[in-house]
């Protein structure tokens, strides 16, 4: 069997999320191929965008979003992500259970012996008057029923796991400080959540795994449970194995992928990238080491922003008082710095936030 090295992983990765080569493709199109970004920090997948799509503008982000193609709903890993409103009523039966168990694991003590499915059709039905709410304001209607829990603690296990439910613009646009008003999904985009197929093979799973490896493959089975959060998903992999190439990593891990699937060379140049907060290239694995160093890995669950030179995560980048400050974690070239900085300067236009200095830092 094929083993692939870190470089080979790490190029396939960065072509099939189009950081290699920015994409002449739509902002849905670019959400649906990615399988949604991570979005809990609202402005992040702007610059997550702007890094993959060429000519991308904060608009066409915007005009998806209040054209209902693109939607913020709670999803992968009990996370809000940004995803298409077509993926969002067809995997959202398939998370439900994980999204339950993660918030009912979560907040074990405060919640009790609490019925989750009375709860559940408490929340649908004060949501059935299709007018959208904030956490606060559904949790205020309920609170005299079920006085014991936290109202936040309520209010998760309302909004993040029992009722789908969307985040609607302004929550999400360019330049927003909006706060989040939520309303069911179904009733946002118009049309009802696909129902859980009974296949013992796992068809939602199967489309999972295929989606994933086009985004993020060639990866192994603990990859793709670390992307989505998933339980159950060896039905799913068993069932597709035949219609998949399978490789090695130098650990030993079998990788599994699609045929098809673009595996450029490990010496294809890679050019900088500005990544955000919780970027997909990063958080879409359990061994993140194809793209960042084991001393770094705090950095991708800590929010911090990145820059990848040559490929991997070597800097972070933060923006405060009009400077653009990179702070290198390892030495940089002469020419590496300069593309750097020619970089820095295409993300300030981009910003459009007043940035005066870009300060590339020269100690690690």
């Amino acid at each position: 069997m094929t083993i692939l090295d870190s470089r080979a992983l790490n190029r396939a990765t960065l072509a099939r999320q189009h950081l290699l080569t920015r994409s002449g493709t739509s902002v849905p199109e670019a959400v649906a191929h990615l399988c949604g970004l991570q979005a809990q920090e609202p402005q992040e997948p702007f610059i997550g965008l702007w890094s993959r799509l060429a000519d991308f503008k904060p608009e066409h982000l915007d005009d998806a979003l209040t054209g209902r193609t693109v939607v913020r709903t709670h999803l992968m890993r009990r996370t809000v992500h940004l995803v298409t409103s077509d993926d969002a009523l067809s995997w959202r039966a398939r998370h439900d259970s994980m999204l339950r168990q993660r918030v009912l694991g979560t907040y074990r003590s405060e919640l009790g012996s609490i019925d989750v499915d009375e709860v559940a059709a408490a929340g649908r039905a004060v949501m059935a008057d299709g007018q959208p709410r904030t956490m606060s304001e559904l949790v205020q209607a309920l609170e005299d029923r079920w006085p014991g829990p936290p109202r936040r603690v309520l209010g998760e296990l309302l909004v993040a796991a029992l009722i789908p439910m969307a985040q609607l613009p302004p929550r999400g646009l360019w330049h927003q400080n909006a706060g989040v008003h939520n309303l069911p999904l179904a009733a946002w985009l118009n049309r009802d959540i696909d129902p859980l197929p009974t296949d013992g093979d796992d068809p939602v799973g199967q489309q999972l795994l295929h989606r994933y490896l086009a985004a993020y493959g060639p990866a192994a089975s603990a990859d793709l449970r670390a992307w989505c959060g998933l339980a159950g998903l060896p039905a799913a992999v068993k069932a597709s194995r035949e219609g998949l190439v399978a490789f090695r990593d130098e650990r030993g891990r079998e990788l599994l992928d699609l045929p098809d699937a673009p595996r450029p060379h490990p010496d294809t140049p890679a050019p900088v990238r500005f990544l955000p907060a919780f970027d997909n290239a990063i958080l879409g694995y359990h061994d993140r080491s194809r793209i960042i160093d084991t001393p770094h890995l705090g950095l991708s669950v800590a929010g911090h922003r990145v820059v990848v030179v040559d490929g991997r995560v070597s800097a972070t980048w933060t923006v405060r008082e009009r400077r653009l400050r990179i702070a290198p974690l390892r030495p940089l070239t002469a020419l590496e710095a300069e593309a750097v900085r020619a970089e820095a300067q295409h993300l300030i236009l981009f910003l459009d936030e007043d940035i005066e200095h870009v300060r590339l830092d020269t100690e690690n």
